[in-house]
């Protein structure tokens, strides 16, 4: 087994670790190891909540989920030799749930969850139509995910951390702030907001000194979207056998990472629309010198997907436009049409017996393929997300004798107010 550089015990909260980890990004948080290039290493990863999300049928959880505290990441790993303008080459060697504990109170601990957050606390890709909280619990056999909540399926899991990136420079920092917070003057009291401005409470900062604490808190970005450095990309191919290229902003790159996800659809479209859990990672650095002038690799994340992907031979797709529930046309809005794509899945899962909320957690936590299928063809642009027939256990394809209908169980908790 290679070494383990960040260990995490699960008898302790996150911040009582040997190593504290961090969730806010800032050039000042310095590394808690350093790795040399060609070595393997394992890095323990907690689930974004650190435990705050339990294995029960409530889900009042997720509606009082603390988005103040996520993600926590571990981190930040200098990589000896990596310079600003390098490219950072990240080889995914092993990634898996917490090991040797296959059950217990933390997620990864032989299960997972997925949660549709309410509108008032984050929301989702389609919180208009769901503004309300909902959990999904999903069990772990080896690489198979099943659940209480939402039965007759199962399938593997494409196990991947949603979250990998460098460390922002001071001036790639102030730039992220600056545009983050033009788009919020925009409409500054929108629900859910239109970006996370800094936040100090809450903040983690790994080994910040107490003296410089307050301002590097009040300058931090969130750790929410993807960005320039990679982030929070929420990438389901980044599993075992992946390579991924990071731009270089400051010395020894300060890499971090978290966010495990057992498996999830293309765009985690209810937000905590993954199976989400702790868990491990096995990892290899190289570094490409001036990579990223060589390779024109300057703002944005390149990466080699693994090959252990589970392997469908049939599909179900579903198509959307970019025309609204109410009808009205936007020009080109992929965006837009992938949330009819997925609405159109949705009211079709029904048919069977589901609820839209159980059908909603499935499109969030299992393996499904969302494509952008047309976007030339004025004035609409059509997206398309394919569902794998083979996760259910019945036939969900269209048939002159009807759709089979399941019995949904207990259904998808739902929390009390929203």
């Amino acid at each position: 087994m290679p070494e383990v550089i960040f260990p995490l015990d699960s008898s302790k909260k996150f911040e009582d670790q040997e190593k504290v980890g961090h969730n806010r990004y800032h050039p000042e948080i310095p590394p808690v190891a350093t790795v040399k290039q060609g070595v393997s290493v394992r890095i323990d990863c907690r689930e974004w909540f650190d435990g705050a999300i339990v294995n029960d049928d409530s889900a009042e959880d997720i509606l009082n989920a603390p988005l103040l505290t996520v993600h926590k990441l571990s981190g930040p790993f200098a990589i000896e030799g990596a310079q600003p303008g390098d490219l950072l080459v990240v080889d995914i060697l092993d990634v898996g749930p917490i090991p040797q504990e296959d059950s217990g109170p933390l997620a990864g601990q032989g299960w997972g969850y997925t949660g549709i957050f309410a509108k008032s606390n984050g929301g989702g890709f389609l919180t208009e139509q769901f503004p309300d909280a909902y959990k999904a619990i999903w069990d772990f056999t080896g690489q198979k995910a099943t659940s209480r909540h939402v039965p007759n399926v199962s399938f593997n899991g494409i196990i991947h951390p949603g979250l990998m990136g460098t460390a922002p420079s001071a001036e790639l920092l102030a730039k992220w702030n600056k545009r983050e917070g033009d788009l919020i003057a925009t409409d500054p009291d929108r629900v859910p907001p239109l970006a996370l401005p800094p936040e100090p409470q809450s903040a983690l900062l790994g080994g910040v000194p107490e003296s410089d604490f307050d301002r590097v808190a009040g300058e931090a970005a969130r750790t929410a979207p993807p960005r320039e450095n990679g982030g929070n990309q929420d990438i389901k191919n980044l599993t075992k056998g992946t390579r991924v290229f990071y731009p270089v902003f400051v010395d020894g790159a300060n890499f971090s990472l978290g966010d495990l996800h057992f498996s999830q659809g293309d765009g985690e479209i209810t937000f905590c629309g993954a199976i989400e859990m702790g868990g491990f990672i096995d990892l290899r650095f190289e570094v490409i010198k001036g990579g990223m002038d060589t390779y024109g690799v300057s703002e944005n994340a390149i990466f080699m997907p693994g090959t252990v992907d589970p392997q469908f031979s049939e599909w179900l797709a579903f198509s959307g436009t970019s025309v609204t529930l109410d009808g009205k046309q936007h020009y080109l809005d992929s965006h837009l049409s992938y949330q009819r794509a997925c609405l159109h899945a949705i009211d079709y899962l029904t048919k069977f017996g589901y609820s839209p909320e159980q059908a909603y957690l499935l499109l969030g936590a299992a393996p499904i393929e969302g494509r952008l299928s047309g976007v030339v063809d004025i004035p609409n642009s059509c997206s398309t997300v394919y569902l794998p027939t083979s996760i259910f256990d019945f036939d969900v394809r269209p048939s002159a004798s009807g759709p089979f209908q399941i019995d949904p169980g207990i259904g998808a908790p739902k929390a009390s107010a929203g």
